[in-house]
């Protein structure tokens, strides 16, 4: 049997919460409390970007107020009840863009796959003044569009990273190479390696590498995730996060 917490505590767990960093996607750290992982993080969602997130530039689609009524997971599919102001205001980017929000930061869940969308306790079909057509559970897949080419979901903006670091993620690059650079707090580039994602040119995958690093000063660092132009060579930027690179 578990030791159970000191009275007065809860258990905490990490879990990401999915923001804007400019069109983009772009995972963030949360602690949430279990059981009620995914509604922990979609409420932490639906408070939007910390201080230190906007000053990153990191933003949010989702309207202010939107509050979460239910979460149901059946046979991993999350059915997510928002409520009336989720779906107020914005162009079809800004519409595309919080559905996006809400289910990469839901799938980021081993036991989901799926989400199907409700507005105060009616299910959508057809979503915001632009009409996107939700006819049944979406995915990462049907918003592909706003995923970087490389996105890399660990480490997350702020992380603390010590040598070697673990790079994991999703990416859809020509035949699935691209860069990973990481950067010191001096401005020193620390490592810049190859990485091969599962598939590439058209079809996402995945990667998990181990790099690596050589620091010459701690502090406030970059990984940067970039591939190189075909035409003239020159690198072509992804995602970036910033760390805290210690030596």
């Amino acid at each position: 049997m578990s030791p159970s917490p000191p009275r007065g505590t809860q258990r905490q767990v990490r879990a990401s919460v999915y923001l804007l960093h400019g069109e983009k996607i772009s995972p963030a750290p949360r602690t949430v409390t279990p059981p009620a992982t995914a509604a922990g993080a979609l409420r932490a969602l639906l408070a939007g970007p910390s201080r230190y997130e906007r000053g990153q530039r990191r933003t949010t689609a989702i309207p202010s107020g939107t509050a979460l009524r239910s979460i149901v997971v059946r046979r991993h599919v999350a059915t997510v009840d928002l409520s009336g102001r989720y779906d107020d205001g914005g162009g079809s980017l800004s519409m595309r863009a919080r559905l996006a929000q809400v289910v990469f930061t839901a799938t980021r869940f081993p036991a989901i796959e799926k989400v199907r969308f409700e507005v105060d306790g009616k299910p959508v079909t057809s979503f915001g003044g632009e009409g996107i057509v939700l006819n049944g559970p979406v995915g990462r897949a049907d918003f592909e569009e706003l995923a970087p080419l490389v996105l890399v979901e660990s480490p997350l903006i702020g992380d603390t990273v010590r040598t070697p670091v673990r790079v994991w993620g999703s990416a859809n690059t020509f035949e699935a190479t691209f860069r990973l650079k990481i950067t010191d707090a001096a401005g020193h580039t620390a490592a810049d390696v190859y990485a091969t994602a599962t598939s590439g040119t058209g079809t996402r995958g995945t990667f998990d590498v181990t790099i690596p690093y050589r620091a010459t000063r701690s502090g406030a660092g970059l990984l940067t995730a970039y591939w190189n132009s075909l035409e003239d060579g020159h690198p072509v930027t992804e995602d970036t996060v910033p760390v805290t690179v210690m030596r």
